[in-house]
């Protein structure tokens, strides 16, 4: 990796591009420390303080924020709108028959579905940016002007800069993707993550200094799983399945084509992180309702019927308890196979082989190749799910066993920006191995 950025950065046009990127980094990392008026910050962190933790679905927006959500600044919203709009937009797109011909369309058809994505995240921004100025209203208490015609001009200003806010991250995340290296919305994500990291560390620095005989030996348990985590996550990134593909040989004239031997690869990890999301939305539900319903504090002998299941209901979702954790397990390997399926059409990769003469050797055409591949597809994704199932799943148990919160250095954050982080090392040796044929062909 080091060797490739050192290559890229001897480049003077991928130099250009990396530096651009950066550029577009500090001008996010900057909005995020914009506090958006009529706020009051001091009360927003301490309620965040004491609401966003143990791992729960505000933490994490907090972590895909680069912390500017607990901050209550201008890029609050982070890249969470432009993520949630791709989800469901690209699941429209199996269920809709314009979004699929739109998708068919080539690059044309994929700017189309852009221009859409955009939309999308515009209308859920607004949604976001009222649920969390009633959120700070409400249970925070942290808007300094609430009634009368102060208020509504309060209100307005606040909503309208964290609209602001989610439409500046996806044009500047639009401007990397023109100008810079990588998917700007990734890197934006791997830019907001990375920025928490410092203050979690700092954070164990902190408690082995105070207590080191209760977290020194804890700490470096963690620090040794978290670089074993980064290796794991790694690994399984690169590991794939090859099915070998042999094509039948054809005769045209004096000349033969086809013949050759290859195979088509699938990934282990295949959807990434999309099942973390897809079960992390789900299991926040419960925590959300707690939020603007809070449960009665302790039950007692006069707690009502309704209350005693609410409150039951309420802690059975804890991001802290291991039902929480089990549920969330299975929802994950749920999700996996539902995203593998939307993905991968093994009855379309039959019959594209066919007509292209190849063919899976042992296996004949038609319905039995299909079925061959779908038995790899189950397979397959049964290992990359349990694998991000395990990885989602350890912070809570690791948080339970060690009462360290490290929320970005979890396994949900780590997955992300070592994905990211790959993501762009290919993206860059591509570019470079681009250059060096058109400089070979020239």
């Amino acid at each position: 990796m080091f060797k490739t950025l050192k290559n890229a950065w001897g480049v003077p046009e991928i130099r250009k591009k990396i530096l651009f990127t950066l550029f577009i980094i500090i001008i996010f990392r900057m909005g995020s420390a914009i506090t958006v008026p009529f706020l009051d910050t001091t009360m927003i962190t301490e309620w965040m303080s004491e609401k966003a933790k143990n791992g729960n679905f505000l933490e994490y927006l907090d972590i895909l924020s680069g912390g500017a959500l607990a901050k209550a600044t201008i890029l609050s919203l982070g890249v969470t709108p432009y993520i949630n709009a791709s989800i469901i937009i690209q699941l429209l797109t199996y269920a809709l028959p314009p979004l699929e011909r739109l998708q068919q369309e080539g690059e044309d058809g994929r700017k189309k579905l852009n221009t859409i994505t955009t939309c999308v995240a515009l209308g859920l921004s607004a949604f976001m940016s009222t649920a969390y100025y009633l959120t700070l209203k409400n249970s925070a208490k942290a808007i300094k002007y609430t009634t009368g015609g102060e208020g509504w001009l309060a209100m307005f200003v606040i909503i309208l800069c964290f609209m602001a806010g989610a439409s500046l991250v996806i044009w500047l995340g639009n401007r990397i993707n023109e100008r810079g290296i990588g998917n700007g919305i990734s890197m934006i994500l791997f830019a907001g993550i990375c920025a928490r990291i410092p203050t979690d560390i700092g954070q164990l620095g902190g408690l082995v200094l105070d207590d080191p005989k209760a977290y020194f030996t804890k700490v470096v348990i963690y620090l040794l799983i978290f670089v074993a985590m980064i290796v794991g996550i790694v690994f399984m990134n690169e590991s794939e399945r090859r099915i070998p593909i042999q094509y039948a040989k054809r005769v045209v004239g004096r000349k033969q084509y086809g013949g050759q031997n290859t195979h088509i690869p699938i990934k282990i990890c295949m959807s990434g992180v999309m099942p973390i999301i897809f079960a992390m939305s789900f299991m926040s539900l419960p925590s959300m309702f707690s939020m603007f319903w809070p449960p009665v504090d302790v039950i007692t002998e006069t707690t009502t019927g309704g209350q005693k299941f609410y409150y039951n209901f309420v802690h059975f979702f804890s991001t802290r308890s291991y039902s929480y954790a089990v549920i969330y397990f299975i929802l994950i390997i749920l999700f996996n196979y539902f995203y593998v399926a939307i993905q991968y059409n093994p009855v379309e990769m039959a019959n594209n082989l066919r007509q292209a003469n190849g063919g899976i050797p042992g296996i004949r055409p038609g319905k039995p190749t299909s079925d061959y591949i779908q038995r790899v597809l189950s397979k397959i994704s049964l290992v990359g799910a349990v694998f991000l199932g395990v990885v989602a799943v350890f912070p809570i148990i690791f948080l339970n066993l060690t009462t360290l919160d490290v929320s970005s250095m979890g396994g949900t954050s780590v997955l992300i920006v070592v994905s990211v982080a790959i993501e762009t090392v290919r993206t860059l040796e591509s570019q470079l191995m681009m250059r060096h044929h058109k400089g070979f062909l020239g």
